[in-house]
């Protein structure tokens, strides 16, 4: 809250959105409120604004805002299958097959496999895959690489046009982006 009352854009903007849901960022876990700050920050900065709203809204519209079902674990693990499955995971079959299931039998099956935000993953995916044929791949949860909010953007026509007049693609541009990522030069290493 002292982020939001400095001013802080990435603050306001999880506020707002929030709120836009009917319920309030808080310190505590109680009916209405949303404790898992860090969560939403986290999911925001790597993944950005439509990661966490559709995360928000899987989970709010699945469980009704149950203080359970907004914990750190759960929107995380929520965000990991929309992240690993973009389009393939339907919000309708979301909440309608994990709507049924209590948001304490899901804490509980994750808790079994070992707890953590990839564990409340797997418990909604078996839920989610539950009767149905073909249904949502388990090697894709596992894999190491997860797009980021950078990768998740469309290209834009600019760059596009930089490709046709012989500007490095993305694949050659990789080396140096993680030098440009760190800051780091030629000139700043000798």
């Amino acid at each position: 809250m002292a982020n939001v009352e400095a001013g802080s854009d990435e603050q306001i903007i999880i506020r707002d959105l929030v709120e836009s849901f009917g319920l309030q960022v808080a310190s505590c876990s109680r009916p209405g409120t949303i404790c898992a700050v860090a969560s939403m920050e986290y999911i925001y900065r790597k993944y950005g604004y439509a990661v966490l709203e559709r995360t928000l809204s899987l989970d709010i519209g699945t469980w009704e805002g149950v203080p359970q079902s907004l914990s750190a674990n759960m929107i995380k693990g929520i965000s990991r299958l929309i992240i690993t499955y973009g389009d393939d995971l339907k919000d309708a079959v979301f909440k309608e097959k994990l709507g049924i299931i209590s948001v304490k039998e899901i804490i509980r099956s994750a808790k079994e496999r070992k707890g953590g935000s990839l564990s409340y993953a797997e418990a909604m995916l078996v839920f989610y895959n539950k009767k149905s044929r073909p249904g949502l791949e388990w090697a894709k949860l596992y894999a190491k690489k997860t797009p980021t909010r950078r990768l998740m953007i469309p290209e834009s026509s600019d760059e596009n046009e930089a490709a046709e007049n012989g500007a490095q693609s993305p694949d050659e541009r990789s080396s140096t982006g993680q030098i440009d990522l760190f800051h780091l030069s030629n000139a700043g290493t000798e």
